[in-house]
């Protein structure tokens, strides 16, 4: 099946340069594929709308084009299939970085041989169709360069139907949200959706920067324009409102009152530019300090979005893991790692304080670190991990092996974790000891550690010969984690 994929390949190159093409008319030659080449990236993109979409998509990016880097974006809604190889000079590591992260699936380094190139392709040929659509996909709204909108749940779709009404009146809006909760994705969702959107959105994070600094990055100064003016025909984001000095908020108002931005040293201009401000901070205690104009607050939240934080959101919990886990493997050029039905379930009965900012990170180390508390779904088929959490319960109980039950209400997700990965452990010491009929020496063998190491977690898991285990497994699905199982010798 596999040679059958390469033998009848079909591969689309775009690019002009002769060090590029003449190794792979060579290569595809001695493997007898099929090669087209578009002199464009829009070349490319008719070829694959009107025509047999190719195998494998060869993307040269040279220096200074960006249409190329554009076309990735486009190809990614219109075949998020298709296989992409983008070819970058070996010193332009931005440039790798971002072909990656618009959907590329690898980057061959120039210069390269025939050997680097056949293998390359071969790698893709083989892998060809055996991906499955990213789970929710039809949920997912693309909003910026790297920012989705999920509206998978009846208060995102009631949140999308509210931003959508919002983008038809260009007025300011305030979002409110606690921190994490994505109140940036939904100023940009309203911004891709106003008419606005073929112009400039940007954002100033008001509590990253001193007064002065704050004042030049958003209105200019005698040398330089400032965000309000590169935004004009679009939109800005001040993000953290009541972070900004009220001096500043003084001379927000007036933009937001008279339309015009007064430079220094020079003649008012017109500030056509749609303002959106967001915080997440108590607006009472604002106001009531003193860090929020009483005017600028009236003024802003006429129209108010309040974005709910992920504990209101459970059902999409799986649809922004998985979401995440498939951006962030292209991101960093790795496979997408899986989550068991068990990581899910106890995701789902996290508070999540942090929201989209703490799941971003959870997935991260999922995916890069391999961290112990993560590894548990590797040592058993996830079919194979026993259900420790409830039904309807917002908590995990603790398993019998671990000697007691939680009764705080809420738990961090490390501690759930860690409560499904000992049932998963204990589970596999289990079926090892009664594949080998309780054998303690033959078990350890099974599960490749020390004699020693076996004897301590039996004991740590009060474990007998009694107790009813799941069905026996191969012997290459066991392996148990932790030092004491790595380091101990017998």
């Amino acid at each position: 099946m596999a040679e059958n994929k390469t033998e009848t390949a079909r591969l689309l190159v775009i690019s002009r340069e002769s060090g590029v093409l003449r190794p792979l008319w060579s290569v595809a030659e001695s493997n007898a594929w099929h090669v087209e080449t578009a002199a464009s990236p829009w070349d490319a993109m008719e070829r694959v709308q009107s025509g047999a979409a190719p195998s494998l998509l060869l993307l040269d990016l040279p220096r200074g084009d960006n249409d190329c880097l554009h076309i990735l974006r486009w190809m990614r809604r219109l075949r998020p299939d298709l296989g992409v190889i983008a070819i970058c000079s070996a010193d332009e590591t931005v440039r790798q970085r971002e072909a990656i992260r618009l959907g590329a699936q690898e980057v061959l380094l120039k210069p390269f041989n025939e050997s680097q190139l056949e293998s390359a392709v071969r790698r893709h040929l083989l892998m060809g169709g055996d991906a499955e659509p990213e789970i929710g996909s039809e949920y997912i709204e693309q909003v910026g360069p790297d920012s989705f909108f999920v509206c998978a749940s009846a208060i995102t779709q009631k949140l999308r139907a509210q931003s959508e009404l919002l983008a038809e009146a260009d007025v300011p809006v305030l979002i409110l949200g606690e921190p994490g909760t994505g109140k940036d994705t939904v100023a940009r969702l309203i911004h891709k959706l106003s008419v606005r959107s073929g112009f400039q959105f940007l954002k100033v994070n008001c509590a990253d920067m001193p007064a002065d600094l704050l004042e030049n990055e958003l209105f200019g100064s005698r040398t330089t324009s400032g965000k309000v003016e590169r935004a004009q025909k679009g939109t800005i984001l001040l993000d953290e409102i009541t972070e900004m000095p009220l001096p500043l908020q003084s001379k927000l108002m007036q933009i937001l009152q008279d339309k015009v931005l007064a430079r220094p040293g020079e003649k008012s201009i017109s500030a056509d530019v749609r303002i959106l401000a967001s915080t997440s901070a108590s607006i009472e205690q604002a106001l009531s300090q003193r860090r929020l104009r009483e005017d600028l607050y009236y003024r802003l939240s006429a129209f108010t979005v309040q974005v709910p934080p992920i504990r209101q959101r459970k059902s999409e919990i799986p649809i922004l893991l998985q979401h995440t886990m498939h951006r962030l493997a292209r991101h960093y050029g790795l496979p997408a790692r899986e989550f068991s039905a068990s990581v899910l379930h106890a995701c789902q009965q996290y508070s999540w304080p942090g929201n989209l900012r703490e799941l971003e990170s959870f997935v991260k180390r999922y995916l890069v670190s391999g961290e112990a508390e993560m590894e548990f779904h590797e040592l058993i088929s996830r079919s194979d991990i026993p259900e420790p959490v409830h039904a309807g319960a917002m908590t995990v109980a603790a398993s019998p092996a671990n000697g007691h039950h939680d009764t705080s209400g809420t738990k961090s997700l490390k501690s759930l974790i860690q409560n499904v990965k000992s049932e998963a452990e204990r589970n596999a010491i289990g079926t090892a000891l009664q594949k080998t009929g309780w054998n303690r020496k033959a078990a350890a063998r099974l599960l490749q550690v020390s004699y020693r190491t076996l004897l301590y977690k039996i004991d740590q898991y009060h474990m007998n010969s009694s107790e009813t285990f799941l069905s026996p497994l191969p012997a290459s699905k066991f392996s148990l984690h932790g030092n004491a199982a790595r380091n101990g010798k017998e």
